[in-house]
């Protein structure tokens, strides 16, 4: 069995492992949640305070120009497109995942209308086991066009092959799966919709800045996603989207703000969409929030994606076998696939009282989370993660599980 020593000398190995020390994690902490919300970049307290102090402060609104805040979104999106495999101008950082969700289901619905040969399609197919507002905002959208659209769910990705058919209009799916951490292969599930004549529509969540993404190798349609998990943009910072360069010129949505119109300051009475990643922009963009997300992705650039990927593997396998064969006496099943190709930068064990040990993880320094039902998940940034943390927090969940030192029967709260 590996010991903790192993794992000491794994992180004296680990060629990331001086990316720790741009985050600002709290001493003696076990932070296996970044999955959910990551940890905050230490140039980030200063970012703040230059936007807030100096560019605000003191500049007032000439940092709309001055200080570039008008681009802003722009400039981080090309940053970002480095992550997902897209090019500049293609992806622009604003809004929630949701919102831009709403945008990328509308502007495919749009697409497929307008063309005769697509026009009859009115079904969106996607899991059952999605993330909920992303079922949610398909479901809001079919009933608000009233047109005969509707949501086609499906229990296991493999249904997919019969669920996508001629009367498919987009199909849109999570690339890891947020409860399970299941990893879909995108290249093939893409090239499946576009067969059977359906737009594709990819949510990286919980992929974006975890595992390698290539939208343009994938060949698919639109993405979305959020910064505030691997990216490590902050609580609640802005989402972003992608649109395939191909749509662009076709790209619109409903909420067709100021900030998407090709002459924003003529302020007309009529809308003009601009005819670049601007269309996917609003109204006026919450700029606090827009430069913490540069503090995160700054730090990418000190790596690449390939090596992420493999400490993000080592990780996950060292916790699955340590859990296994230290806590294999309890009732832990793991829901997670082993194989790589399948797998994100999450595990997931479901316990009969899985909240109740979340809990006492806590109470013990040790950060997951808990989603229904009764699964515990427990998220591998490789950025900061250590292989020592992976073997003192199952360490912690063993002696926990060997004196049932949980409270078992309480409520999951609002969050964990």
């Amino acid at each position: 069995m590996t010991s903790r020593q192993d794992c000491i000398q794994m992180d004296e190995d680990d060629d990331l492992a001086s990316l720790r020390s741009h985050f600002d994690l709290p001493e003696g902490l076990i932070y296996l949640d970044g999955n959910s919300l990551g940890a905050r970049p230490r140039q980030a307290a200063a970012r703040a305070r230059e936007v807030v102090e100096q560019q605000w402060g003191t500049d007032l609104i000439t940092s709309w120009n001055r200080a570039g805040w008008f681009d802003l979104p722009i400039k981080l999106g090309d940053k970002l497109a480095a992550l997902i495999g897209a090019g500049p101008g293609e992806v622009v950082v604003t809004d929630s995942t949701s919102i831009n969700l709403f945008k990328a289901l509308s502007a495919a619905l749009r697409i497929q209308a307008s063309d005769p040969r697509s026009a009859s399609r009115k079904v969106i197919v996607t899991e059952r086991s999605n993330f909920p507002t992303d079922v949610y905002i398909a479901q809001g959208l079919t009933e608000w066009l009233d047109r005969g659209y509707h949501v086609r769910l499906v229990d296991t990705p493999e249904e997919l092959d019969a669920a996508v058919d001629r009367e498919t209009a987009v199909v849109m799916l999570t690339h890891v799966n947020y409860r399970s951490g299941r990893l879909l292969d995108m290249n093939a599930l893409t090239a499946h919709a576009h067969r059977r004549g359906a737009l594709m529509i990819w949510d990286l969540a919980h992929s974006a800045g975890a595992v390698p993404v290539d939208m343009a190798a994938a060949d698919a349609d639109f993405a979305v996603g959020c910064t505030y998990k691997y990216l490590n943009g902050g609580p609640g910072a802005p989402a972003f989207i992608w649109v395939a360069p191909r749509h662009l010129s076709r790209f619109s949505h409903p909420l067709s703000g100021w900030w998407g119109h090709a002459r924003p300051f003529a302020m007309e009475s009529g809308f003009e969409r601009s005819d670049t990643i601007r269309s996917a922009l609003c109204g006026t963009q919450p700029i606090v929030s827009l430069a913490l997300v540069e503090a995160g992705l700054d730090v990418f650039a000190l790596t690449d994606m390939a090596a992420l990927r493999r400490k993000s593997l080592a990780l996950t396998d060292l916790f699955i076998d340590l859990v296994e064969s230290r806590c294999g006496a309890h009732p832990v099943t793991l829901i997670t696939p082993r194989a790589h190709e399948h797998r994100g930068s999450h595990v997931s064990f479901e316990h009969p009282h899985g909240y109740a040990v979340v809990r006492a993880l806590i109470e013990r320094d040790v950060i997951g989370d808990y989603r229904e039902p009764h699964i515990m998940r427990f998220g591998f940034t490789p950025l900061y993660i250590r292989f020592v943390d992976v073997w003192d927090a199952v360490d912690r969940l063993a002696a926990i599980l060997d004196a049932e030192a949980f409270e078992a029967g309480i409520e999951p709260d609002a969050v964990t």
